[in-house]
């Protein structure tokens, strides 16, 4: 262990070499490894400016926004922007037919116009420590009662709790602490944030512009759309943090970005803060295969079926397209995600270049005297391969029902209400009857439909039955064939005619007169009920090899650190506060064409199509265009800039963070990647592997000259030269 230490020791120490535009670097180790070859491409900055663990710097305007984006402040007064799809969901709630804030976009002219938005937070990121000898210590005194304590999330979390104090949690109200795992386990880190729970929609654009392009121009470049949204964080009066209240004010920022209207010239130096959710650096070729023919391969076939099948009934209603537009979203980003990532896998051959990776290793470790990395090796292309069949049936179950199905997420564990209208009083029957009542507004909500919901219900199903042998089924599938005959839309149609949950007026008729009976056989809660054991059935299963792959990634991972030394790779992406940096720079996708690094308005208006909701142009943004009414935002030659792209890299979890030029000004929000540089989150392809990133200029744009909400940019500090 006193070696392995060492090891990471002088991996901590010694600067490394890579190529400048690749990698995701933690903060506290930016001196040591990255500084001086970002100063070499431009950097005018110093450690401190970017991360000071003394005092205010770059680090603290940048927030997590909700659970999965990036933010960063832009004024004194909270004002927090991101992207229009990070933020979608709070638009998407507060929109209805009457105003609806998706197609017409929203904008708080005066501070008691900004909505709230509850389950909404920001979160900063306080401060950054190692504390890889107190977890390695405190491991060792508690012993491990799993083997995965090394990497359990609510063990690592507890361990910080000590580590910290109650004492200080208590005297810091929003305070969270949590320790995060490094190279598979070797390294670790202690995180102390400050969580503002009252976050409050200012402005968000129509999804005209927000979303321009939609899920056809998603994951491809060129771009034109202005993917933003704009937020404001509350508190109460002492600036801490607070659940909404009228009474709370807007929270005086300790630091907020510059925002620059000089924006980029080709090639200049470019950087983002953010946190960027997961990479696989370090994955194997037998884990690359199987994400190529098992995740992804299933992901691509059933989201496209049920996509289509959505589609078809948001085309046809208003009302579906609003409830179902952040379905819709949230299920073709992952999809879109899975086809790029297996044409990355298949084209450039991943899987053999990862093979030479394990060559290598086996030959240095040979060489070395160290048989346990090849070792380490050869029991996870033995897991991998004994886990197949699991593999495939948890992702089909996953994907297609769990995802696919919306009412198995109906409430099953109805035991107490059954136990009340049995043997208990009339008031004991009411509370279970308004606890039942919550948790089907939970999930028969305004964003529900039953119609739709059967309709895709009935394909997906099919597909599920279609891919998974009958006897490795949920039992309760047996009912298809013994009173259905195999016939899927007769059963589905069956579980929406007999079930409580299967309209609001079956709801209410239950409610109006309980039965013990109707619950015990309610069809869909034994549907459910089936899913969820299949689901925990598979998860134990597929758990058996947790432990054994766990510490053989670790050791795969300690031979690598070894045999590279100095030269070793960044850490894989955890959701953990990330820099990285590149230049602004076009690619060529394929043999004689080139991408230039920088759209127009003009791309907007040749895209236009009247015919197609996702390629609309507003009728004010095509005036601006006709009359050239930019303002300040203009490049030189008096187009308007939208989008850009650098060669930073990046993956999910980027999306909406600052892209920040070398005095570290704001010159960009980063919203998307290239469909060719989606293989980057197992191997960064610097001659593919591009951020697409909206203009702040354009931003500026539509908020002054087409939202006709310039009042905002009085409270931002904008840099003109």
């Amino acid at each position: 262990m006193r070696t392995i230490l060492c090891t990471i020791l002088l991996l901590i120490l010694v600067p490394l070499s890579l190529p400048a535009d690749e990698g995701m670097w933690l903060l506290p180790l930016l001196r040591l490894q990255k500084l001086g070859e970002m100063q070499a491409m431009g950097l005018q900055l110093q450690e401190a400016d970017i991360y000071n663990p003394n005092g205010s710097s770059l680090k603290d305007a940048v927030v997590i926004f909700g659970g999965g984006c990036t933010g960063e402040v832009i004024s004194p007064d909270g004002l927090v922007i991101t992207n229009h799809h990070c933020g979608y969901g709070q638009v998407q709630r507060h929109s209805s037919p009457e105003h609806d804030y998706l197609t017409d976009g929203f904008w708080a002219m005066k501070r008691e116009e900004e909505l709230p938005n509850p389950g909404l937070s920001v979160t900063f990121i306080n401060r950054i420590e190692d504390v890889t000898d107190y977890v390695l210590q405190r491991l060792e005194e508690r012993g491990d009662s799993t083997g995965m304590d090394f990497l359990s999330i609510r063990h690592l979390n507890e361990l910080a709790k000590e580590r910290i104090g109650a004492d200080y949690l208590a005297q810091h109200p929003g305070t969270q602490v949590e320790i995060r795992p490094f190279y598979g386990g070797n390294i670790y880190y202690m995180y102390v944030k400050t969580v503002y729970p009252d976050v409050r929609l200012v402005g968000a654009p129509p999804s005209s512009i927000g979303k321009f392009g939609a899920d056809t121009d998603n994951w491809m470049w060129p771009r034109h759309t202005g993917d933003f949204s704009i937020f404001r964080i509350y508190a109460d009066a002492d600036g801490k943090p607070s659940p909404y209240s009228e009474s709370n004010v807007p929270l005086r920022s300790e630091r907020w970005l510059k925002i620059s209207l000089r924006g980029l010239n080709d090639n200049d130096f470019a950087m983002m803060i953010g946190f960027p959710g997961r990479t696989n650096t370090y994955y194997t070729s037998w884990e690359t295969a199987e994400r190529r023919d098992i995740d992804n391969a299933v992901r691509i076939r059933v989201r496209t079926l049920r996509q289509e099948a959505m589609l078809e009934e948001m085309l046809k209603s208003p009302a579906i397209r609003i409830s179902y537009s952040n379905k819709y979203s949230g299920s073709t980003n992952a999809w879109k995600n899975a086809i790029g990532s297996n044409r990355a896998i298949t084209t450039l051959d991943l899987e053999q270049v990862q093979q030479a990776e394990h060559d290598k290793l086996l030959a240095w470790a040979k060489q070395a005297g160290k048989p346990e990395y090849g070792e380490a090796l050869r029991l996870i292309e033995q897991l991998v391969h004994d886990r197949r069949s699991l593999r495939l049936r948890s992702w089909m179950l996953d994907e297609a029902i769990v995802r696919g199905i919306e009412f198995s997420a109906v409430p099953t564990d109805v035991s107490s209400i059954i136990d009340a209208l049995r043997n208990g009083g009339k008031d004991a029957q009411q509370e279970q009857i308004r606890l039942l009542t919550a948790a089907f507004r939970r999930f028969f909500n305004k964003d529900y439909s039953p119609e739709v919901d059967r309709k895709i219900s009935k394909i997906m199903l099919k597909e599920y039955r279609s891919r998974i042998p009958a006897a490795q089924q949920p039992a309760h599938f047996a009912e298809i064939d013994k009173k259905h005959k195999g016939n899927v839309d007769r059963y589905v149609d069956h579980l929406f005619r007999t079930s409580i949950f299967g309209s609001e007026a079956k709801f209410e008729a239950f409610v109006q007169s309980p039965s013990v009976k109707i619950l015990e056989t309610d069809p869909m809660i034994l549907f459910a009920r089936a899913v969820q054991d299949e689901r925990k059935a598979l998860s134990s299963a597929l758990s058996v090899f947790d432990l054994t792959y766990a510490e053989a990634h670790r050791d795969y991972l300690k031979g690598l650190m070894e045999m590279y030394g100095p030269k070793m790779n960044f850490p894989d992406a955890n959701s953990t506060i990330r820099l990285t940096y590149g230049r602004k720079r076009g690619y060529h996708p394929s043999n004689a064409v080139y991408y230039e690094p920088q759209t127009t308005l003009e791309g907007v208006i040749e895209k236009e199509d009247p015919d197609n909701w996702e390629f609309v142009v507003p009728d004010r943004l095509k005036s601006l265009y006709q009359s050239k009414d930019f303002g300040p935002y203009a490049l030189p030659d008096g187009r308007l800039p939208v989008a850009f792209t650098a060669d930073t890299h990046t993956t999910g979890g980027n999306s909406g963070s600052p892209v920040m030029n070398a005095r570290g000004e704001l010159v960009g929000i980063n919203f998307d990647r290239n469909w060719e540089g989606v293989g980057g989150d197992i191997q960064y392809l610097p001659d593919f592997q591009r951020s697409i990133i909206v203009d702040i200029r354009y931003v500026l744009f539509v908020i002054d000259k087409y939202a006709g909400a310039g009042y905002l940019l009085k409270e931002m500090e904008i840099v003109r030269d």
